[in-house]
């Protein structure tokens, strides 16, 4: 794992330089395409429209892919920003035309792609070398009808990162594994462990954890329902899962054990880099994250515990756009990137934990360990929790929209709302986004 901090570095950059290129590009296309893609003198270019860190540029794989096939070139544009990019997306499927040969699909919005707009997207379900992935990760990107409108990258099975010297001077367990033990089983050992942290902490002022939306999204998807049920009607507002969950994250919040930073939001860098929190609920792709903000300073203060209970945040998708001039063969590029070996190449380099079950017996991900991390045994913790997520993930078509629109209400909770008034401006704003 020596490399994983500087191709991080690289990765942000090159997001960060990609992601205004895309804003900047807007939907030009081709004058005979509706995508970027197209043949031309023996030679094949797929364009790639990606987002954040997905770990198939910034790990050398399109490189790689391009000298085993010196006939293709590929080009890919990277957004920093999923929302803005998703926003993007819509409009252009919407248009017919500005697209790229691949798209990512993040998994919150996996249902809306395959209720919408499975006519606009390739089917995979008779791709040769496509059956090595988790039974639930396929199932999310299908249609009723057996169309399979990607394939799966990464998942995001969950753990809890902590900063160990904080730990200890507040008088807790600093060990990972005597850690994990105390929060094991139930959230709300977690919050308890969080008010024994802000009594006893011996420094500065630092909040116990960075969100309160950070905790509730890490118990809500540790069930199989979460927004919607399996008929596709909308239970956000009865689900006792969703219910429980706003009530310990408004725990905390009203308690003063979070930082009141949304993650990825203004602040929680700095945050990072400052040390303003102890712990933070973290998915697997958000390693890489911490330790690019948290930076050099902090290398080693950080470990990794496990979650009191597994869940799945976050994972991704490559689908092929259907009227693609080059389809077949942005189609072959996409199982090839998906393959085992990509996969568990993604993780060693920037942490991704694979969707490809395959993968994940890999040496290189059962054994591999994050030096940032004071040398977690990372390829365990994750391996261990991703066996945990419930096999049914029932997914709805504004995931995204709802669970961004859950976090926001939290926020107003960590700013003094009483938790019942933001509970109702939370749901009037759900229903007037989704219905």
């Amino acid at each position: 794992m020596g490399t994983y901090g500087s191709l991080r570095r690289k990765a942000v950059a090159s997001a960060a330089t990609a992601g205004a290129l895309a804003l900047v590009v807007g939907c030009g296309g081709s004058d005979d395409s509706v995508t970027g893609g197209g043949k031309k003198d023996g030679k094949v270019t797929i364009t790639m429209g990606l987002y954040g860190v997905m770990g198939l540029k910034e790990t050398g794989l399109l490189e790689q892919y391009e000298k085993e096939n010196p006939d293709v070139d590929i080009k890919a544009e990277i957004a920093g920003d999923e929302q803005t990019y998703y926003t993007a997306l819509q409009t252009r499927l919407a248009a017919g035309n500005g697209l790229k040969d691949i798209q990512g699909i993040e998994i919150g919005r996996a249902k809306e792609i395959t209720e919408t707009q499975a006519d606009k997207f390739a089917d995979f379900a008779d791709t040769p070398g496509t059956d090595h992935f988790l039974p639930w990760k396929e199932s999310q990107i299908s249609t009723e009808d057996g169309k399979v409108l990607g394939l799966g990258t990464d998942i995001g099975p969950m753990a809890v990162c902590y900063r160990k010297d904080y730990f200890g001077q507040a008088g807790l367990p600093t060990d990972r594994e005597e850690v994990g033990k105390l929060w094991e089983g139930d959230w709300k050992k977690y919050v308890e462990v969080g008010r024994t942290f802000k009594k006893d902490f011996k420094g500065d002022k630092v909040a116990f954890t960075d969100s309160a939306s950070g905790l509730f999204n890490a118990m809500v998807y540790g069930y199989p329902e979460q927004y919607y049920d399996d008929k596709g009607e909308l239970i956000y507002d009865t689900n006792p899962a969703v219910k429980e969950a706003w009530g310990l994250a408004s725990d905390a919040a009203e308690e003063g054990l979070t930082a009141k930073l949304r993650q990825f939001q203004p602040g929680w860098d700095p945050g990072l880099a400052n040390g303003t929190f102890a712990t933070a609920v973290c998915p697997a792709w958000m390693l890489s994250h911490i330790s690019e903000k948290a930076g050099e300073a902090n290398k080693g203060k950080w470990d990794v515990a496990r979650a009191p209970k597994g869940a799945n945040w976050g994972g991704s998708f490559l689908g092929v756009i259907e009227k693609s001039p080059v389809k077949e063969e942005a189609k072959k590029l996409v199982a090839w990137l998906t393959a085992p070996e990509q996969q568990a190449h993604i993780f060693k380099e920037i942490g991704n934990i694979p969707s490809s079950e395959k993968a994940l017996e890999n040496p290189d991900v059962k054994d591999a360990t994050s030096e940032y991390f004071d040398n977690a045994p990372i390829g365990q913790i994750f391996g261990a929790a991703a066996q945990e997520i419930p096999d049914k993930q029932v997914l709805g078509r504004k995931d995204g929209t709802i669970k961004d629109t859950f976090s926001q209400g939290l926020a107003l909770v960590e700013q003094g709302t009483k938790r019942d008034e933001a509970w109702k401006t939370t749901t009037e704003r759900i229903e007037k986004a989704v219905g």
